[in-house]
């Protein structure tokens, strides 16, 4: 939908009365990787008549407010960094973005909480965190960039799923904003504090459909004294096996990683299926877990190395450096069209299943999955993606017990195809969630699933 000039200056009025005029960009006045980020999240030939800012939860909710006066459907963000993930959204009228909510509220170190506006970057809080040698136990995509409101909107916990659990597991209170411009709140700023834990569970993975989040409190966690990762080559039986062994074991890694052998590639000569296992304690419990770890290998007839540092790595936790290059090149920007699609199986069939992608992949497929959760990402490139490939992967996912839904892809390619391909059956229940809180079904549009 083309928007109307006097439409669209009627509705920039509208906004600029509540936050400011420096606050409100015109479409044609958004920079261009902006506007790229936004296109891929709304249906082709179409496009908002402007961004809107709101520096506080008070224009926040006024900014909602209005729109739900005017019945303008909205298209929630914070920086944008996963604007190409999910559905298309449909007739978007305004985006409102939540990046100028970026402070910290509060940091309770003794209690190991933190609160902070859903605009603040994922790197800044970890920077804030680490002055008091405490993290967040999320490793989510896009680290530099991502916002924490898009992090709890998209679900997006990353590999540290393994010991820390989902985001959900973090998430201790929020605050939100109502399609209407009401506020609502939820949990607290203590980790014994239950209270609307259902609601929290209910708004991650949301999509920004329910609501748009102000602010999070997430439990933190103390800094490990020392990491280390280790990589394991060797044959499909021979990783499972060895899988198996060490989830039964006493060893307690943060991260286990299984790689197709093109991702295996990415961190040493060897082109195998790939097992990335990293450990974070007091040293003395790193050293001896990786010693146990490597003689456990060794007895499943894999191989064992430490994957070769850059010299630039930084100090402290220079394994670091494995785990972005792995996130690097599943996001791979820069690098052309591609298709990035979120797995999931049943844990004890994860080896099974990455062997079946990789076999029917045209080209060399980027893969990885969490063995402990069975969660995962594959890219591919869109070339290769064809309908009928994607649903023979999916078929793979769903035969072991789980599911493939497309994140990233080109907004004309995602038109061919279902992104989502949920068949179970909660969809009346999550249709009547909907209605509950957006019942004009103003926010986010034919973005999360069969439309919602």
């Amino acid at each position: 939908m083309i928007p109307n000039p006097q439409q669209t200056r009627d509705k920039i009025q509208a906004l600029a009365a509540i936050v400011g005029a420096d606050q409100v960009t015109e479409w044609a006045q958004i920079e261009a990787s902006f506007q790229d980020q936004l296109s891929q999240a709304i249906a082709p030939n179409s496009h908002p008549d402007c961004v809107v800012y709101p520096a506080t939860p008070d224009e926040l909710a006024a900014v909602m407010a209005c729109a739900h006066r005017h019945g303008w459907r909205v298209l929630p963000c914070g920086s944008g960094s996963k604007l190409p993930w999910g559905g298309l959204a449909q007739d978007i009228q305004i985006v409102v973005s939540t990046a100028r909510l970026n402070r910290l509220i509060d940091h309770a170190v003794g209690d190991l909480t933190v609160t902070a506006e859903a605009g603040m970057r994922f790197a800044d809080l970890q920077e804030i965190l680490g002055r008091s040698r405490q993290f967040l136990a999320l490793d989510p995509s896009y680290a530099a960039t991502a916002t924490l409101g898009g992090i709890v909107a998209t679900a997006d916990a990353g590999y540290r799923r393994q010991r820390y659990g989902g985001v959900r597991d973090m998430l201790i209170g929020l605050s939100l904003v109502r399609s209407d411009g009401q506020v609502a709140k939820a949990g607290g700023r203590v980790v014994k504090n239950v209270a609307g834990y259902d609601l929290m569970k209910l708004l991650t993975g949301s999509w920004g459909t329910l609501g748009l989040l102000s602010q999070v409190t997430f439990r933190v966690y103390p800094l490990p004294d020392a990491s280390q990762t280790v990589l394991l080559t060797g044959d499909a039986g021979a990783i499972q096996s060895l899988i198996t062994e060490l989830l039964q074991s006493a060893l307690a890694p943060t991260a286990i990683a299984l790689l197709s052998p093109a991702l295996t590639a990415t961190l040493t000569d060897a082109a195998a299926l790939g097992l990335l296992v990293r450990f974070q304690a007091l040293p003395i419990s790193v050293e001896q877990q990786v010693a146990q770890l490597t003689a456990l290998a060794q007895s499943h007839a894999c191989t064992a190395t430490l994957p070769p540092l850059p010299p630039d790595a930084p100090t402290g936790f220079p394994d670091v450096v494995l785990w972005q290059r792995l996130q690097e090149k599943i996001e791979a920007p820069g690098q052309g069209p591609a298709l990035t699609g979120k797995i999931g199986v049943v844990p004890a069939q994860a080896v099974a299943a990455l062997t079946k992608l990789v076999a029917i992949a045209p080209s060399p497929l980027l893969g990885q999955i969490q063995a402990g959760s069975g969660l995962g990402l594959i890219r591919l490139d869109v070339a290769d993606a064809s309908p009928e490939l994607v649903a023979q992967m999916r078929q793979i996912c769903q035969g072991a017990g789980g599911f493939l839904s497309v994140l990233a892809a080109p907004p004309a390619w995602k038109q061919s195809v279902d992104i989502w391909g949920y068949g179970g059956n909660a969809f009346a229940l999550m249709q009547a969630i909907k209605h509950q809180f957006d019942p004009q079904r103003l926010l986010s549009p034919g973005r999360f699933v069969n439309g919602l």
